[in-house]
């Protein structure tokens, strides 16, 4: 398989839709079943092996939480 290109990308979401993703990626997990999503353009497949963390940061004017998931390729 090929290699791919390495990339960091963030992209905003209208409330709705954010919940809606949200709704599909715990949907998924509770079924263990693999998650598909397009971000920017490009289709991510989530494989159910994929690990689960809660990221919090915090600077002097603004915090951040990140639901993320990892997995090997």
């Amino acid at each position: 398989m090929g290699s791919k290109a390495e990339r960091d990308v963030e992209k905003g979401y209208p409330k709705a839709d954010f919940v809606a993703k949200l709704r599909r990626l715990a949907d998924a997990i509770e079924k263990e079943e693999r998650f598909e999503i397009q971000i920017a353009g490009e289709r991510i497949y989530v494989p159910v092996r994929a690990e689960f963390t809660i990221e919090h940061e915090r600077s002097d004017d603004e915090e951040e939480i990140e639901f993320q998931l990892k997995w090997e390729r």
